[in-house]
């Protein structure tokens, strides 16, 4: 009677565990190894965040790391090509992040649902450390494709004490979902 019973309790606990995963808004799944972003070489993404779920669930998230090296070249060729004065280019140059930028883009069914202020995103080093946390400003979504509207957000980023891999996570609050990410820092 006892096996009988400890064998129901498994069953039983098993199926709800099973239903709670295919619920919206239960955690997403992850790759065994994380995937190197196809645009951004800097982005490993943990969770599996396809093009697919864009279709079908409309939670796509995608975050672009923009290293302050990369910037700099950058103004650097626009001055040449441009022939800033000095005022310009310093202007420019003071406003560069010394840690780089992160871009957030988000693809949501419905104008509403792709507001950025639904996002939170935190840093942590390997160790941790929570660098920064910080929730993106308020907006709306422009329209993409079908029902999705597409928001995105350009945020300066902090520089580490030291480059290497920092955990990122994207909280979304209106689905209760969590986006993570390795960001490879210079």
């Amino acid at each position: 009677m006892k096996k009988f019973f400890t064998l129901f309790t498994l069953l039983v606990l098993g199926a709800s565990a099973g239903y709670a995963q295919s619920e919206p808004g239960a955690e997403r799944k992850k790759y065994l190894r994380p995937k190197k972003d196809d645009e951004c070489q800097y982005v490993q993404n943990v969770t599996k965040n396809t093009e697919e779920d864009q279709q079908v669930e409309g939670t796509y998230t995608r975050v672009a790391y923009r290293p302050y090296s990369e910037m700099l070249v950058v103004i650097n060729e626009l001055k040449k090509m441009n022939n800033w004065a000095d005022s310009t280019y310093q202007r420019h140059f003071n406003n560069l992040p010394a840690g780089g930028t992160l871009v957030i883009t988000m693809h949501r069914k419905g104008a509403k649902n792709a507001d950025p202020s639904l996002l939170t995103v935190t840093a942590t080093t390997k160790d941790g450390k929570q660098l920064f946390s910080q929730q993106l400003t308020p907006g709306t979504g422009r329209f993409w494709n079908r029902d999705l509207y597409m928001s995105t957000r350009t945020i300066p980023f902090v520089k580490a004490e030291q480059p290497g891999p920092i955990q990122l996570s994207i909280a979304d609050d209106k689905l209760k979902q969590r986006f993570d990410y390795i960001v490879v820092t210079e």
